[in-house]
């Protein structure tokens, strides 16, 4: 089976204090989440969630069944989420097909068995970008097209923060236990993201950066409010945010970035707002 799995320890906010740039890239950032005719998972024990991405290209690809989860299968006790972020792809689970385009997500819940990615056309792959967490109920799988999504329009141009937020998979649009996803794509001009800055204690979140121009970089910002951190980020590579920290970014140019989160509640707006200026 092709597959790469990594599991990361919980880090306290004292921990972080602490750290120097390799180990704040060591425990929070994913360098790679795409690799040819692999599945590569990292499971975070923030909220137990996992991060990944398979990208078929010669080859149909299992969802794999880690032995750190301790489970018969990887949807045993467990729901996910994925937003494909390149070619045509279908992911076929329990026997049922989806077509997944660019930009569209999909939704299987507790209990599936059997999940299958491929790419339609391997000149073009598909790359499934991959978030899950623990699932207490059943709820029928579904897939998301942006015409399905929330959309939401927030921030201006001056203050270079405008952008398109689509909510692909929330309580609003589908059902789940935990796991919530979305993408916000930012407007030529912008770069600032989730902008003013926000935790939520009862949650914590993963964040994937994509579409980010050759030669150009985001600098993502975590950390306490009072006590921030920045690592900076490359065309398709995800972070992990614990609970504590702030996640928001700038960018040298315009970009899409994709939102994960899981945590005790379902509430786009359970967040504890930062005012700029007490940044710090």
């Amino acid at each position: 089976m092709n597959s790469n799995f990594e599991s990361r320890f919980a880090v306290s906010p004292k921990e972080a204090k602490q750290m120097d740039t390799e180990a704040l890239r060591e425990n929070f950032l994913i360098k790679t989440v795409f690799s040819a005719d692999e599945v590569r998972l990292t499971l975070s024990h923030f909220d137990r969630f996992i991060i990944g991405g398979a990208m078929p290209i010669n080859q149909k690809l299992a969802l794999p069944n880690p032995n750190d989860l301790k489970a018969e299968y990887f949807l045993e006790r467990r729901e996910i989420g994925m937003i494909n972020v390149g070619g045509k792809g279908i992911v076929t689970a329990d026997g049922e097909q989806f077509e997944i385009d660019f930009k569209e997500a999909l939704y299987l819940g507790k209990g599936t068995k059997e999940v299958f990615f491929e790419s339609v056309d391997a000149n073009n792959p598909a790359k499934f970008y991959l978030n899950s967490a623990p699932a207490h109920h059943v709820y029928p799988s579904k897939k998301i097209t942006k015409s399905d999504a929330e959309i939401v329009e927030l921030g201006s141009a001056v203050t270079a923060n405008h952008r398109i937020i689509n909510k692909l998979i929330v309580n609003s649009v589908v059902q789940t236990c935990q796991v919530q996803m979305g993408m916000t794509e930012l407007k030529t001009g912008s770069v600032w993201n989730t902008m003013p800055a926000h935790t939520h204690d009862r949650r914590m979140e993963a964040y994937f950066y994509f579409e980010i121009p050759e030669n150009q970089s985001v600098c993502h910002f975590m950390g306490q409010p009072q006590e921030t951190r920045h690592i900076w980020m490359q065309n398709e590579q995800a972070v992990i945010s614990p609970n504590w920290s702030i996640h928001s970014g700038a960018g040298t140019s315009n970009y899409t970035f994709i939102w994960g989160m899981a945590g005790e509640n379902l509430d786009y707006g359970d967040m504890d707002h930062c005012a700029i200026n007490d940044l710090r």
